[in-house]
């Protein structure tokens, strides 16, 4: 109990509630997967321990603990970093292998932990950790909820590698969250030797795919996702990603240009594609290619196309009378999909085989 009691009064005289201390951006490098030399070995074993005995009070408290780490100096101390909605800030710093973070009364936080020593060397990062915010032992009365969405989106799923085959960097794409009210944006984080540093934000509105070239072709990086509503709440963050940096294909200049609109009711999507024709002759006969995750939507009809589905790619030929697109020309297609689970969002858009940009 002593230690608990002391855990709560280091981590309480912290960071105060809403953050003022963000993690560093350091340059892109390779995932951290050992410890750099004379620096502390990574926090490990992280569980949702205990909250210890605190005051009657409305406040919530996020609790963990880890496995202590080792270091040539022996002395250690941890600094325990919370996701917010401006990306990972300095939460609490404690002496002991375990901190208690305040918050809202039974909301959920994601935390983790680096090790740091007397010389400033820094540990890599631990994993990540959601935790829900309670109250100590004590009983305490039920706080009336705050006003406003207070839902967070669904965790974000489905993250795979290497979206965009032709593209040099690391590229992957994820389907989409859900949300009660309707997901903002997308916030990208990658891991770097000692910390979590976003990279990114992707729109609810676009195609969901995160590219990066400024790292080293050849190295594996690690990316996780976080979407947001419009009321600033947190998903949960998805599943680490390991990335391959790739060289990719040499890539034509697109001749096509693509926007995608989909309405969806119950199961079902209604797709509307424009074709936009930005190459400087004439296209003479097509087929347009649309790429979905595993199969996730299953063509039930369409419309100015004939339309077919092999796996996961829906493809739309030409009918006779828009066989032929002149340069600075857009043709309308579309087609009705059905679907479960969350709305599924196109990975690529193809006409005769070469690459759409997206609109």
């Amino acid at each position: 109990m002593a230690l608990l009691t002391a855990m709560l009064a280091i981590s309480m005289a912290a960071a105060p509630w809403g953050g003022i201390a963000h993690a560093s951006t350091p340059s892109p490098s390779p995932t951290s997967t050992q410890t750099n030399p004379g620096s502390p070995t990574r926090p490990v074993g992280l569980w949702h321990c205990p909250v210890p005995l605190a005051p009657v009070t409305q406040t919530g408290y996020a609790s963990i603990c880890w496995s202590a780490s080792s270091d040539e100096s022996g002395g250690v101390i941890y600094d325990v970093y919370r996701l917010d909605v401006d990306g990972f800030v300095l939460a609490a710093t404690t002496t002991y292998p375990s901190s208690v973070v305040s918050g809202e009364l039974n909301r959920r936080y994601t935390l983790y932990v680096v090790a740091r020593d007397a010389e400033g060397n820094v540990s890599p990062p631990s994993e990540l950790i959601t935790v829900p915010a309670l109250t100590g032992m004590t009983p305490s009365p039920s706080p009336s909820p705050k006003p406003g969405d207070r839902v967070p989106p669904s965790r974000p799923t489905g993250l795979q590698d290497a979206c965009l085959q032709d593209y040099r960097g690391a590229t992957f794409c994820w389907q989409p969250s859900t949300d009660n009210v309707g997901v903002k944006e997308y916030d990208v984080y990658r891991e770097n030797p000692s910390a979590y540093d976003r990279v990114g934000t992707i729109s609810s509105s676009g195609i969901l795919n995160f590219a990066e070239s400024d790292v080293v072709v050849g190295r594996r990086y690690n990316y996780f996702v976080v979407a947001q509503d419009e009321a600033g709440n947190l998903s949960e963050p998805s599943s680490m990603l390991s990335v391959l940096a790739r060289e990719g294909f040499p890539t034509p200049t697109p001749t096509c240009t693509v926007s995608y609109r989909a309405a969806t009711w119950s199961s079902t999507l209604n797709a509307e594609i424009n074709v936009r024709n930005i190459g400087t002759t004439p296209i003479d006969g097509w087929t347009l290619s649309v790429d979905y995750p595993a199969s996730s939507a299953q063509l039930t009809s369409g419309w100015s196309a004939d339309w077919t589905q092999n796996g996961s790619r829906i493809s739309g030929t030409n009918k006779q009378w828009n066989k032929i697109v002149n340069p600075g020309s857009t043709t309308q297609i579309g087609f009705t999909a059905s679907y479960s689970g969350a709305q599924p969002a196109p990975l690529r858009f193809a006409l005769n085989g070469r690459l759409c940009s997206v609109e």
